[in-house]
């Protein structure tokens, strides 16, 4: 789309500053200082151009209470000017700085195109649905939302074989679901329940009950429920460590350790997520990392 059409379709471009603000506020670390310059370097385009895809395809876009269906023209055609950009950056031939940066990324790790379209495709799933009925539903938006991130950063370690990225995809699912399970209540002011329906019925919960302190009781037993598959899916994944060398393996066992961290919380607050997102501290996370590397049999190198 040009940048004319973009006009016409009144979207803000957010700026670069905006975008990569969020970065120390994640479960895990985004580009650890423990890898080379030029591999942070690398790992913060690829965490710019997802973030920009977040920004451009808001969750808000489905409005508060809404059902989720016919998500926001502007929205939509942001997405699609992002998607068209993305083919810029594969031709050499960047705009925006964010994907200016991604342009070196892409070319010196030679990344495919797939995973970033289907991180754009999750987005555009975000303007047409606000409920998931199944589990399997759920994983399957994860696999678009958050699988990718995972092979792209193995794909700048050079190490995106089959095996691995099936690995990642595993504890890339458990870092967005725990996100989920921390976000139940922002969520849902933003008119999206990522809890599926099914779970909903198994424990008594209906909508109204996230909303409502009097049924907490009921929703932390759904919560609960939730912790204990995503730590399952979680210990799945985490072999993921051992293949790696280096400090290859020590930046993965962080996103391990960041979700391990993460879900400890949600446990330490007896499962109450409705008065705001339980969060793991630095003391937390490191101790969650030791945890991680003796149970991978590693030493940090």
């Amino acid at each position: 789309m040009s940048a004319a059409a973009m006009g016409q379709a009144k979207v803000d471009l957010p700026t670069p500053a905006s975008v990569m603000v969020r970065a120390g506020s994640e479960n895990f670390p985004v580009a650890s200082r423990m890898l080379p310059r030029r591999v942070r370097e690398h790992l913060l385009a690829l965490y710019g151009f997802a973030r920009l895809v977040d920004e451009l395809g808001d969750a808000g876009a489905t409005g508060a209470g809404g059902d989720g269906v016919g998500g926001s023209p502007d929205k939509l055609a942001a997405l699609d000017w992002l998607e068209g950009e993305l083919e810029c950056v594969y031709a050499g031939e960047a705009r925006h700085p964010l994907l200016v940066r991604l342009q070196g990324t892409v070319r010196v790790c030679a990344l495919p195109r797939e995973p970033f379209l289907r991180l754009i495709e999750a987005n555009r799933l975000d303007q047409r649905v606000a409920r998931y009925d199944t589990w399997e539903q759920l994983l399957g938006y994860c696999h678009l939302s958050a699988d990718p991130v995972g092979e792209l950063v193995l794909g700048v370690f050079g190490s995106a074989t089959p095996e691995r990225v099936a690995l990642s995809d595993r504890i890339c699912t458990a870092l967005q679901l725990v996100e989920h399970w921390q976000d139940v209540a922002e969520d849902l002011r933003a008119g999206r329940i990522y809890l599926p329906a099914e779970d909903l019925v198994r424990f008594g919960c209906t909508e109204r009950d996230l909303d409502q302190p009097v049924a907490a009781w009921r929703v932390k037993g759904l919560i609960a429920f939730e912790v204990a598959r995503t730590r399952e899916l979680l210990g799945e994944g985490a072999s993921l460590v051992g293949t790696l060398r280096g400090r290859e393996r020590l930046a993965v066992a962080a996103f391990v350790s960041g979700a391990d961290a993460a879900l400890g919380a949600i446990e330490r607050a007896g499962y109450d997520v409705l008065a705001g997102p339980p969060r793991a501290g630095h003391a937390r996370r490191a101790a969650a990392l030791v945890r991680t590397l003796a149970a991978t049999g590693m030493r940090a190198q």
